[in-house]
């Protein structure tokens, strides 16, 4: 799977062929949906609104986007700490996320998971990790379940640059090159790793891409930042996977607008890098691209204006949400339900 150029076509006749006008605009609609969301959470923390720490994903949108929109029913994603993004791709409500991070009643863990710890098993999210490495074993044991019985779902698990230096990285590709496991791993090279650029500590220059013919994988590179680039390398992996090709290790070069977390100012950004990366911003290039394929300003300006209303509405229902009532702090601390040690 090569980098693909998404380039307008020439004539009319030839719009939207292999990507389609509906499957666009949920595109579209999805980077929408995680970059509001993610404005109103930094908005609500500032306001001591939401508690604890968060990892924004400002800028990285077309990853989750183009991974999410190619996903079948059944699949699943294994997340990083930074996962508000792509569990908002799968499809659970605003609503949900940001009353987890509120802390709420209302949240999807009923405000005890909090920003790292999202989890949604009925829409296919198998949770965020906050050690860092940790879930790609856990991916490999889901698609080794699915051979195993013969199911057809792929597990896509997402990690940053980073933890390519980390153990777990090189055990779990083998692991899944070895047994040829129907797991797609997703590097999102934001170029930093928390603090410190990853090209100062790592011996190649692409982290995961460089690494892949370690494990027999191809190297695959792709803008990250183009989401019909990313949803169409997702598309042939998951169909790779399915058909018993097994693994892919796929690095998509992209940018995070803010510091790792709320409480990083990135002052060690070099000055002008940040403002290089905007003129690319995702959302801005595929509002472009929807123009070229035909798509009218007002349908875009349409799309925006209801995403901006489901944010309002959400972030004022969890304004208005209890926080959890207090029987619930030793529930589902251990598989039984309860939070009594078993021997």
């Amino acid at each position: 799977m090569a980098k693909i150029d998404d380039r307008a076509p020439a004539s009319k006749g030839s719009l939207n062929d292999d990507i389609g006008e509906e499957k666009r605009l949920a595109l579209y609609r999805t980077q929408v949906v995680i970059r509001e969301a993610e404005q109103r959470a930094y908005d609500l923390f500032l306001q001591n609104l939401v508690k604890g720490t968060s990892h924004l994903s400002l800028g990285q949108e077309a990853v989750a986007a183009g991974f999410a929109g190619a996903m079948h029913a059944g699949d699943l994603s294994f997340c990083t700490y930074r996962g508000h993004a792509h569990t908002l791709a799968r499809g659970v409500p605003i609503v949900n996320v940001l009353g987890e991070l509120m802390g709420r009643d209302i949240g999807l863990m009923r405000g005890k998971g909090g920003s790292m710890h999202l989890t949604s098993v009925e829409h296919g999210v198998m949770g965020s990790y906050a050690i860092i490495g940790a879930h790609l074993p856990i991916a490999c044991g889901a698609a080794w379940r699915a051979q195993y019985k013969g199911a057809k779902d792929v597990s896509v698990c997402f990690f940053g640059d980073g933890t390519t230096n980390i153990g777990a990285f090189h055990e779990a590709l083998n692991f899944a090159a070895v047994w040829k496991l129907p797991v797609v791993f997703v590097c999102e090279n934001n170029l930093y790793m928390e603090y410190t650029p990853i090209g100062d500590v790592t011996a190649v220059e692409h982290p995961a891409a460089d690494r892949a013919a370690s494990y027999g994988l191809p190297r695959i590179i792709v803008d990250g930042n183009d989401a019909d680039v990313v949803y169409r390398t997702a598309t042939e992996a998951y169909a790779k996977a399915r058909a018993g090709g097994g693994p892919s290790l796929i690095e998509c070069m992209t940018y995070r607008y803010s510091g790792h977390s709320r409480a990083d100012p990135a002052k060690y950004r070099p000055e002008g890098e940040l403002e290089r990366w905007k003129a690319r911003d995702p959302i801005k290039l595929y509002r472009e691209r929807l123009k070229q394929f035909g798509v009218g300003e007002d349908t875009i300006l349409r799309i925006d204006a209801e995403v901006k209303r489901e944010v309002d509405e959400a972030t004022e229902a969890c304004k208005a949400a209890p926080p959890p009532a207090l029987d619930i702090l030793t529930t589902d601390v251990y598989a039984d339900g309860g939070f009594a040690w078993r021997n």
